[in-house]
């Protein structure tokens, strides 16, 4: 929000870029990207073969390279991605490179401010990972899954400890799999891990763990819950507290655990993507009535409405009090808020976002091969060759849409009733 602050609320358009004669100039321009607050677009160009470089808002950054990938913008609006030169992978942001070298980088991800930024590494046969050009002392077998804290100063990531042949299923039984947090892993391994994620204060990691071929459970810095399941997925943690939150299958059917023990009294076909509300006292999850039938439940109860689909993450307003997500039905998309979709539907939609003040909800979506904002289920009136995710402004009354049209990026800055 305060980043917001700064942004030009006031600016109503701004061509920031003609992306056409970027066509014009190279014979090659990969998929654009842009900053968040609309002032930057950006591609990977090729200049010749095996000669490529960023390019942002028309300027190619002075070097160029064998190949570049991964390009971000980070939240602070500086342009990050890796890149291979003279058969060496690095990190580069802004144009300025990490020091450090390496066979290969992949995952790249960063904090919510944009200061942290890691990728799995792979150097002289150990695999590893690489925090702002810093690279963990410790190698592994095998790294896989990056995440990185909420402060952006600790990283994890699934390792294997011990080398395992192919169809080595007794190796493989024998557990070799771990968590390692800033280069440490943990004492307990297992068959299987997935969905590693940090508490809010980043003080603790949770995953899934596979225990034997029977039952899964969540470890806790190491630490299993004290009891296992016949299926589980991910976990989350609840925001300002270190509670651990898994949808786990029972004899009866799926439901939420809570630090190993049953949260929701109701049982449904399935349960995933749970989601906790910014104040923490509620938890919204995508479950399955029935086989085949998709809703959201809240705290347990679901949504009367259900969809034949699909439904996608749901989403909680700044306020905790609204739930929103996308559904399917039909093979048509629209959102559902509070239980109750959108009348108009289209060919695809895009994630709801919540005013500040929690009474909108805004989407990017397209119909017919073109590209709106929905504000409400109220298309607006102007359509695009392309479009990124609206952004309200910190008051809620304005609107930043930036998008593509003959040929050229804006940034445009509407007042919410004018959409």
């Amino acid at each position: 929000m305060t980043e917001k602050n700064h942004w030009d609320w006031d600016t109503a358009e701004k061509m920031v870029s003609d992306v056409r004669e970027w066509r014009d100039r190279f014979p090659v321009v990969q998929e654009f990207v842009v900053s968040n607050d609309g002032e930057k677009v950006a591609a990977v160009v090729e200049q010749e073969k095996q000669k490529v470089a960023p390019c942002v808002n028309g300027k190619i950054w002075g070097e160029a390279y064998e190949r570049v990938w991964s390009l971000k913008f980070l939240p602070d609006h500086r342009l990050a991605c890796a890149v291979l030169r003279d058969y060496e992978w690095t990190v580069v942001v802004d144009g300025t490179p990490w020091e450090e070298t390496y066979d290969f980088v992949w995952n790249m991800t960063f904090s919510a401010d944009g200061e942290g930024i890691a990728v799995n590494i792979k150097k002289d046969n150990g695999f590893g990972v690489a925090l702002n050009g810093n690279t963990w002392e410790h190698r592994f077998v095998e790294t896989r899954d990056l995440v990185m804290s909420p402060n952006g100063r600790s990283t994890a990531t699934r390792v294997k400890t011990k080398r395992i042949a192919t169809l080595d299923i007794a190796g493989f039984a024998e557990k070799a799999l771990t968590v390692a947090v800033d280069g440490k892993a943990w004492d307990s391994h297992f068959l299987g891990i997935w969905g590693m994620t940090f508490s809010s204060d980043s003080a603790s990691i949770a995953a899934g763990v596979k225990l034997d071929h029977l039952d899964f459970s969540v470890a806790v810095d190491g630490n299993i819950w004290g009891t296992s399941f016949p299926g589980i997925w991910e976990p989350v943690f609840r925001p300002g507290n270190r509670d651990a939150v898994a949808p786990v299958k029972t004899g009866k059917g799926w439901t939420l655990a809570i630090n190993g023990r049953l949260l929701w009294e109701k049982r449904f076909s399935q349960v995933w993507g749970q989601r906790c509300s910014p104040d923490g006292q509620h938890i919204a999850a995508v479950v399955a009535p029935e086989f085949g039938v998709w809703t959201i439940a809240v705290d347990g109860l679901p949504w009367e409405m259900t969809f034949g689909d699909a439904v996608l993450f749901p989403a909680f307003s700044p306020d905790s009090g609204r739930v929103a997500a996308v559904v399917k039905d039909k093979d048509r998309y629209t959102i559902a808020v509070d239980g109750i979709p959108w009348k108009e539907n289209f060919d695809m939609i895009w994630d709801p976002v919540f005013s500040p003040d929690s009474r909108r909800v805004a989407a990017k979506a397209r119909k017919n091969g073109r590209h709106m904002v929905v504000v409400d289920g109220r298309a607006g009136q102007r359509t695009f060759e392309e479009m990124w995710e609206p952004v309200f402004s910190p008051d809620g009354a304005k609107m930043l849409m930036r998008y593509i049209e003959d040929g050229k990026f804006y940034r445009k800055v509407v007042k919410v009733e004018e959409i």
